[in-house]
């Protein structure tokens, strides 16, 4: 038997051995009382091996609740061990295509990877026009779900859990804000932003024991952000650097790629930047403030200074770039901000 071959036999063992407790893995089951916030997708649709397409885990009570389903939120959820039968489904804040892509499989997730078959749709919580995405996604999978529970038996996949179910709402207008969402004493707020010329989009506030975070979704600076988070635990704040997506954008033209070159100049209009994400925290007197949706990507580690200058000066709570898998948590009773990994740190990252 050559070295390959032992190598084999004890990979097998190895596998034999954890299998069990790796499907028995529940992350969300050790969390504590409070608001939980995880980072499913921290980046945009340009490609980083550290941050997939938007999504964030909302977890409270042991239930899990999403903002928006990025390409790849099903198979981080799974890396990240949140049980698929916590997910009680998700809220969306504008209906881009990084921001839906993933929702046929996060709804195949919540259907049959659970200890027990889903036997309603998942709902999908959002402006109004949520529900064409929703009925775009059923049609689509319409074929796949015949195949499942006649393959599997409908004890295993039963047809009345298949897909998603649409609930939208009107999106509220100016600085009006608006329940959308209230149970097992978790409260969740919806506000508009600006995303021109997305129209509607929103972003979320949670609350929930005491604890709160707010959710910006994609938007350029507004004013309602700070009238949302005056005294709200977290921020996830959307941010794209100008002077990094320059060098995109300049790099792109020297290429030839004139097409990518416009795409890169047009962005800047309808996002906000790390200052301007800073300097919100700041005036709203938020605890913490984690940026996400990351644009352009940061291949190393050494372009967070850049993509972060001056954002220190203007806001003097902790900032954290968001990485896939994170974990940001607010006990109940405390005041306190604690982060860990939901996911193993990919080494040298």
């Amino acid at each position: 038997m050559g070295l390959d071959d032992v190598k084999g036999r004890v990979a097998l063992a190895v596998t034999r051995r954890s299998l069990p407790g790796r499907m028995n893995a529940d992350s969300v089951a050790g969390l504590g009382e409070g608001l939980h916030i995880g980072i499913v997708g921290a980046g945009s649709p340009m490609p980083d091996r550290d941050r997939g397409n938007p999504c964030v885990a909302v977890i409270a009570g042991g239930k899990v609740w999403l903002v928006d389903a990025g390409e790849g939120a099903g198979e981080t959820l799974s890396r990240m061990e949140i049980e698929p039968g916590r997910v009680q489904g998700v809220l969306m804040t504008h209906f881009h295509s990084d921001h839906i892509g993933g929702l046929g499989n996060v709804a195949l997730f919540h259907w049959v990877a659970g200890r027990t078959p889903a036997t309603r749709p998942m709902p999908v919580i959002g402006p109004e026009g949520v529900e064409r995405v929703v009925d775009g996604f059923n049609a689509a999978y319409a074929q796949d779900f015949v195949y499942r529970s006649a393959h599997h038996g409908e004890t295993i996949a039963p047809p009345s859990g298949a897909g998603m179910e649409a609930r939208p709402y009107k999106p509220p207008e100016g600085d009006q804000e608006l329940v959308v969402l209230e149970e097992d004493g978790l409260k969740v707020t919806a506000f508009r932003v600006d995303h021109t010329p997305v129209d509607p989009a929103v972003g979320y506030r949670f609350d929930y024991q005491g604890r709160s975070a707010v959710i910006s979704g994609d938007t350029s600076y507004v004013p309602i952000m700070e009238q949302v988070s005056d005294g709200a635990d977290l921020l996830v704040h959307e941010a794209l650097s100008r002077e990094l997506l320059q060098l995109v954008e300049d790099a792109a033209g020297a290429a030839g790629r004139e097409t990518r070159q416009q795409i890169m100049a047009d962005i800047v209009d309808y996002h906000a930047s790390p200052q301007e994400a800073a300097e919100i925290a700041q005036r709203a007197g938020v605890r913490g403030l984690v940026l996400t949706h990351i644009v352009p990507p940061l291949p190393v580690k050494a372009l967070e200074g850049p993509f972060l200058e001056g954002c220190h000066e203007r806001y003097g709570g902790p900032i954290w770039l968001a990485r896939d898998g994170d974990l940001f948590s607010l006990p109940a009773g405390e005041t306190k901000i604690v982060k860990s990994r939901m996911i193993p740190r990919r080494p040298g990252a």
